[in-house]
């Protein structure tokens, strides 16, 4: 007798991203619900690549505008649902913020330079976005309006993101302290270097293969096509130059596309030296920007 069914193998399988039930969301901040661990990809060999969703509570009719967070961790470490140091005692938290001011926020997993190599990371946030559209109905987004917001080595990711996912193209970038060059020094970063995050990301020194160091710079994918940037730097960040930001802004206006470059005073990375009030008023400044990409 031939079997006609699925295959023991293919029974004992957890249900694929694409049509596995959603979690139920639970009440998070005031007036915001959450979705965790949701799983958006299976890859092969790996873990299950997960994303976090925070959700305007009230109830709507209109798809809403997305925010795809990446975190950041020198490609190396960090969890999805972390902005940084200097917002983790915030209440509400800054995921919670931007749900409640009319986005759909999406914080997702990518795989860290220990478990794969470049373009491993970005292809999982492409992953995510492709993941985001094909459900969006039940989510109630709009990945037509996505702004990708990201900070340090989440930044580079959520610039390449921005400048090279076409399917649908990204409403706009909010960059915090990201890295944009690979293939030139800069500050603590020396190409030649197989020890740096840079190299383990790329898996081998930048210098040793330079197409893919070039492939992995935001600053070589600029092109017309650019959607908008807000740029936020430190000039005083000992970790990532600030000249990253300020190259890829002028890239970017050399281009013709928008850019807004930030240039913040006396911060070190992570908006390390910075008094709250000023963290608070460039947090407030980047949901605004992200706010105008989508209205």
């Amino acid at each position: 007798m031939t079997a006609t069914g699925p295959s023991l193998r293919e029974l004992i399988a957890a249900p694929h991203p694409d049509h596995a039930p959603l979690p139920p969301a639970a009440p998070s901040e005031p007036g915001v619900m959450e979705l965790r661990g949701v799983p958006y990809a299976e890859v092969e060999g790996s873990r299950p690549l997960e994303l976090d969703l925070w959700l305007p509570g009230a109830r709507r009719t209109d798809p809403l505008p997305l925010v795809l967070f990446v975190h950041g961790g020198a490609w190396r470490r960090g969890r999805r649902d972390d902005m940084g140091m200097r917002t983790r005692h915030w209440s509400p938290r800054p995921f919670a913020r931007i749900a409640a001011a009319g986005f759909a926020v999406a914080c997702a997993d990518y795989r860290l330079s220990g478990e794969a190599t470049f373009p491993a990371p970005l292809d999982n946030l492409r992953a995510a976005l492709r993941w985001l559209t094909l459900r969006s109905a039940e989510l109630g987004v709009d990945t037509s309006r996505t702004v990708v917001w990201g900070e340090s080595a989440g930044g580079h990711l959520a610039s390449l993101l921005a400048l090279t996912h076409a399917d649908p193209p990204l409403a706009g970038a909010v960059i915090w302290y990201g890295p944009s060059d690979l293939t030139t020094v800069r500050g603590p970063f020396t190409p030649g270097d197989a020890a740096t995050p840079e190299a383990l990301m790329l898996g081998t020194a930048p210098a040793d293969a330079p197409e893919r160091a070039r492939a992995a710079s935001p600053l070589a994918q600029v092109d017309s096509e650019a959607p908008p940037f807000l740029l936020v730097h430190g000039d005083e960040d000992t970790m990532v130059d600030c000249s990253h930001s300020q190259s890829l802004a002028s890239a970017l206006e050399s281009a013709g596309s928008p850019v807004e470059l930030w240039t913040v005073q006396r911060a070190d990375h992570g908006w390390y030296g910075l008094p709250d009030d000023q963290v608070e008023r460039i947090f407030a400044h980047s949901l605004a920007f992200a706010h105008r990409l989508v209205a």
